[in-house]
C-alpha cells in the first residue's frame, strides 16, 4: 500500500511538472531553449526551484548562490536509501564527466531529504565517496522542507521508530543554472548519455 501510494504520488508530481512529453519545438516561442526541450513544464519554469538555506559537509550554512554556480544537476534524495538513490546519483555523476570529457562543466548536487540521520559528517563522507566535484547538503528539517518545496518534491518517511526507516520521495533530477535558474528536469529513464546530449543543447545555447 505504502508503495502505491508512493507510486501515485510521483504519477501527481510527473504531471504537476508537466511531464507529458510535447515536442515544443520552435511553436513560435521567445524561448531560448526551445529546441531543447522534450516536455512542457506547467506554470513555465519559473514555477520551480528557488532560494534555500540549507547546511555542507563542514557544518556551514550555504545558499543557493553559494553552490549554485556554474550549470548544476540537483537531485533530492536520502544516502540510506538501498537502490533508487545510488543509482540516480551514480547515472547523474557519469552524464557529468561525459559532459566534461566534451568541454562542458557542470556540478552534481545532493540535497538530503533524511536531515535526522544524514548530518553534516554523513554529508561530507557522502560528497567525498562520490568523488569529483559532488556537493551534498542537509539542513534542519524546516530548511531541507523548504528546499523541497521550492523545487515541487515529495518526500515522507516510514515509522522512524525502526532504525532502518525509508523514505518515500519523488526522484527528477533538476538542471539549474546562475543565470537561468530551473531550466528543465530528467526521469529515471534517461540514461547518463541521453542526459549528457539534453544537457549539452541547454549549455550550447546558455
Amino acid at each position: 500500500m505504502v508503495r502505491l501510494y508512493a507510486i501515485l504520488a510521483t504519477v501527481v508530481l510527473a504531471v504537476g511538472l508537466g511531464a507529458m512529453w510535447l515536442l515544443t519545438r520552435g511553436a513560435g516561442s521567445d524561448d531560448k531553449f526551445a529546441q531543447c526541450r522534450t516536455s512542457q513544464i506547467a506554470g513555465g519554469t519559473a514555477a520551480i526551484g528557488g532560494p534555500f538555506e540549507l547546511l555542507n559537509g563542514k557544518g556551514e550554512t550555504v545558499t543557493d548562490t553559494d553552490v549554485i554556480t556554474e550549470p548544476t544537476l540537483v537531485y533530492f534524495g536520502y544516502t540510506f536509501c538501498p537502490d533508487v538513490c545510488p543509482f540516480d546519483m551514480s547515472r547523474n555523476a557519469d552524464a557529468v564527466d561525459i559532459l566534461a570529457e566534451r568541454g562542458q562543466s557542470v556540478t552534481p548536487l545532493f540535497i538530503s531529504i533524511d536531515p535526522d540521520r544524514d548530518t553534516t559528517e554523513v554529508m561530507a563522507d557522502y560528497a567525498f565517496n562520490l568523488g569529483g566535484k559532488t556537493i551534498a547538503l542537509t539542513g534542519t528539517p524546516e530548511q531541507v522542507k523548504a528546499a523541497s518545496q521550492a523545487y515541487k518534491t515529495y518526500y515522507k518517511a516510514h515509522d522512524k521508530s525502526d532504525e532502518y526507516y525509508l523514505v518515500d520521495h519523488s526522484t527528477f533530477t533538476y538542471l539549474v543554472t546562475p543565470e537561468d535558474g530551473f531550466i528543465e528536469f530528467f526521469n529515471r529513464d534517461d540514461t547518463a548519455e541521453q542526459m549528457a546530449d539534453k544537457v549539452g543543447c541547454f549549455l550550447d545555447k546558455t
